[in-house]
């Protein structure tokens, strides 16, 4: 599966089968990418980090060919570590005991270090903006952090309270008494507070977040720094201990995963850490649960569907909408979109997942599966086919139901938006290999045959020097990221 980045190349992700270990940044080990041509040519592969898709933010980069000197080596060694964390996980458990043990009024937060500091650190922070913390913020620390919001890596973005409640009174209501929440840090919060108030039944959690500073909240047993696009514990083995420990159901304790995922996050590497995930869950378990996948709940847009459907075929998208608290766009109100376009996939039975009737889901007993009160059921597919909220139609020459601001173009032979350009296909459609758009490029018929070699030459205007991240073109040749975002959201939207 390729992941389109712009009309003329995909980057494919070629996942690990041979055992070889991927050179490593600071964010884990990397992965290996491939860049293939409308006509089937590809690069030369090569190596880049597995969380930042801006070479601004990590700037690794190296050919799968390249012979590295032990100098180099030595000084990527050096410079991962002194991006690593301040401190230790154990470091910063003892650290919280000790803060925690404080008088009110030494209890501060240092905004500028997003950092607790004890009482001997005092002076070092003496001109930073420091706040008072509250017991009940030390609970939530997802509101005392400062949101990493850079899209294209930590896209640290929050539930909002009324989906914060839904997912955990769903789940509460399956009986999952285990959530390993996946960079959802409010939901992790929320189990623990309800706890506390004695609200439900105990239920416990594991946080899994590359964000570190989350370390300082909670103990070993509560939080992992974890990198969900290359199944990489920066904490080594004794992280990877701590979550077969949780993994592992016992007294009837049935576990279950979310995981909120940035939305400019590769769905190939996001898939395969989900599926090692539900493999160490699937070892742990008695001998009847074998062959079941662990239950999870994947929360992604929906226009990613056919991707996460191509790499997990037991996910079934649901009809409710997700929102955030700091998002410009997927939430509620004046600020945000009428409809949310962020999903929940899951492997779990569709008709369990009961959604709220007070905002406006139904039960459709022929889908046996609750959708949004505009999705209409069309009889003619035999499907509640409305994957953004609105009620769709059926375009009796597509056979299929289409967006209601789509026509009918006679010389497209399909449908689309009125004012589209004739003749360009549909986006993703057609084989990315040979560019026919009689077929996809899986079922293309050179797609066996050898590939064309496109090799980058060190002359100049190709030296190494001069490439630009293999996940982003030069500014000069495109518009930003937000322009493009925008753009993409306002098609998707009509």
């Amino acid at each position: 599966m390729a992941e389109h980045n712009d009309d003329s190349f995909a980057i494919e992700v070629i996942l690990p089968d041979d055992g070889r270990a991927a050179p490593c940044c600071p964010h884990g080990p990397t992965l290996l990418f491939e860049k293939v041509g409308k006509g089937g040519e590809r690069d030369r592969r090569f190596y880049a980090c597995s969380a930042c898709r801006d070479r601004k933010d990590c700037s690794f980069f190296q050919w799968e060919d390249d012979k590295v000197s032990e100098a180099r080596l030595l000084a990527r060694e050096a410079e991962n570590r002194l991006k690593r964390p301040q401190f230790s996980q154990q470091q910063y458990c003892t650290r919280f005991r000790k803060f925690a043990s404080l008088p009110a009024d030494e209890k501060k937060f240092c905004q500028d270090c997003q950092l607790l500091p004890l009482p001997g650190e005092r002076d070092a922070h003496s001109s930073h903006r420091c706040t008072a913390v509250t017991v009940a913020q030390l609970g939530r620390p997802s509101v005392l952090l400062r949101p990493l919001d850079n899209k294209k890596s930590n896209a640290q973005y929050l539930f909002a309270d009324r989906s914060t409640n839904f997912l955990l009174d769903t789940l509460a209501g399956l009986g999952y008494r285990k959530v390993l929440c996946v960079g959802t840090p409010r939901l992790q919060e929320l189990i623990k507070l309800r706890n506390l108030e004695q609200k439900h039944e105990p239920m416990k959690s594991l946080l899994l977040d590359i964000d570190f500073r989350y370390a300082q909240f909670y103990s070993q047993d509560e939080f992992c720094h974890y990198n969900m696009f290359n199944h990489h514990f920066f904490g080594g083995e004794a992280s990877s201990v701590v979550l077969q420990a949780f993994l592992r159901e016992s007294d009837g304790e049935k576990a279950v995963m979310v995981a909120d995922p940035p939305f400019g996050g590769l769905v190939k590497p996001l898939a395969n850490s989900f599926s090692l995930i539900s493999q160490t869950w699937r070892k742990l378990q008695s001998s009847d649960s074998s062959d079941a996948d662990m239950p999870m709940m994947w929360i992604f847009p929906y226009f990613f569907e056919p991707r996460i459907r191509e790499c997990l075929p037991s996910f079934t998208m649901l009809d409710y909408q997700v929102d955030y608290d700091n998002h410009p766009l997927y939430k509620h109100g004046k600020t945000g979109r009428k409809q949310s376009p962020v999903r929940l996939f899951t492997n779990i039975c569709p008709k369990d997942v009961v959604l709220p009737k007070e905002e406006s889901y139904r039960f459709c007993s022929v889908c046996q599966r609750f959708v949004c009160s505009l999705n209409k059921h069309c009889a003619k597919c035999n499907v509640c086919p409305s994957k953004d909220g609105r009620e769709w139609k059926h375009c009796s020459a597509c056979e299929k139901c289409v967006k209601p601001s789509w026509k009918h173009c006679q010389s497209c032979g399909h449908c689309a938006l009125p004012e589209h350009p004739c003749g360009q296909g549909q986006g993703e459609e057609g084989c990315f290999r040979c560019g026919s758009l009689q077929h996809k490029r899986k079922a293309c018929p050179l797609r066996d045959k050898p590939r064309i070699s496109s090799h980058r030459s060190n002359a100049k205007g190709g030296g190494k020097n001069r490439l630009h991240h293999p996940l982003s073109k030069p500014k000069a040749k495109r518009k930003s990221g937000a322009a493009r975002r925008a753009k993409k959201m306002a098609a998707q939207s009509k």
